[in-house]
């Protein structure tokens, strides 16, 4: 059977090697810098989660601390488990101390690297497992479950408060949906971060936050359980802080 565009493979096989000339370049420029959405992620990872009163999340507050003494290049990590380190606190309580403005990540006193570096490894590690577990979580359901037959059916919901998306996304899938995308709210690529908890307003969409995409993941799990069959879910974070 012929291939239905005719291409040169060739031609395809030349493109595709231009392409990762390009990418290895930018990704060795990449390698060398970071950016705080970048350090955020990274905060996250290490355990840090919640607001302060000013409804900020600490990770934001943890990595302004960093950059405004100057250590956004050597990365919050170094400057967070230094005080983890230093204070004997877990990563929230130091960030709690610094997002009060009781603690400032840069005046606190340098442990020995290779003490540092051994905790660190110990935390990612920590946060790698977890990642691993989550995931086989979801390869056990899909397993389990088993999937709806192609195509799959994929249904948008976006009302901007994520209680009533998941009393549409419930009704879809009982309707035959296989994957729910909730799309994000409207200008939200306009915010340097992503906000924190569940949201009940949003305008031609709901806001994209870790706690909405956890309400939705619960939700779906147990319409699965109960049509036995895996709903996907697709969260639309365009534009957004995309590692966090």
């Amino acid at each position: 059977m012929r291939d239905k565009l005719v291409l040169d493979k060739s031609l395809i096989d030349k493109a595709r090697a231009a392409a990762q000339s390009i990418a290895q370049d930018v990704q060795a420029l990449i390698d060398e810098h970071t950016t705080v959405a970048v350090e955020r992620t990274i905060v996250r990872l290490l355990g840090v989660d919640g607001v302060d009163a000013d409804e900020a999340p600490l990770a934001n507050r943890v990595v302004e601390d960093v950059a405004r003494g100057g250590g956004l290049s050597r990365g919050a990590a170094y400057f967070l488990v230094n005080a983890m380190l230093e204070t004997g606190l877990s990563s929230q309580q130091v960030a709690e101390r610094v997002g009060a403005g009781r603690l400032s990540l840069h005046e606190v006193p340098k442990r020995p690297m290779v003490e540092i570096k051994t905790k660190l490894d110990e935390l990612a590690q920590q946060a790698l497992s977890r990642i691993s577990s989550n995931r086989q979580d979801r390869e056990n359901m899909l397993s389990q479950l088993g999937q709806g037959g192609h195509p799959w059916l994929y249904v948008i919901v976006a009302t901007g408060n994520i209680h009533e998306d998941v009393v549409q996304a419930r009704a879809a899938a009982r309707a035959g949906a296989d994957i729910i995308a909730v799309i994000r709210t409207t200008g939200q690529s306009l915010l340097d971060y992503v906000p924190y908890g569940a949201t009940t307003e949003g305008f031609g969409g709901t806001y994209a936050t870790q706690e909405n995409f956890r309400i939705m993941r619960r939700a779906l799990d147990e319409v699965s359980v109960e049509l036995n069959r895996y709903i996907r879910l697709v969260n639309y974070c365009s534009g957004l802080c995309m590692p966090e």
